[in-house]
């Protein structure tokens, strides 16, 4: 195979997970941070906020995931 093809394969893949990363890693972020603000401001809330941020931080997670899954097909399918 030839080099060339070998190294954009893995810059290729590179960029995906390393691009697809970033917006869920800010989403989770901001996800803790506004759960964190609301705790403080309505402890009694605890279980309804706690429960809605470990959602939205798993849909952020699937994200980063499906670019994960990118990479390795580029890696070792393409």
């Amino acid at each position: 195979m030839d080099v060339w093809i070998v190294v954009s394969k893995l810059i290729g893949a590179g960029l995906a997970i390393g691009l697809g990363a970033i917006g869920p890693g800010i989403g989770v972020g901001i996800l803790g941070m506004g759960a964190m603000n609301a705790l403080g401001r309505n402890p009694e809330a605890r279980g309804i906020i706690m429960t809605n941020m470990i959602l939205g931080i798993a849909f952020a997670e699937a994200v980063a995931i499906y670019a994960l899954v990118i990479a390795i097909l580029l890696i070792f399918v393409v």
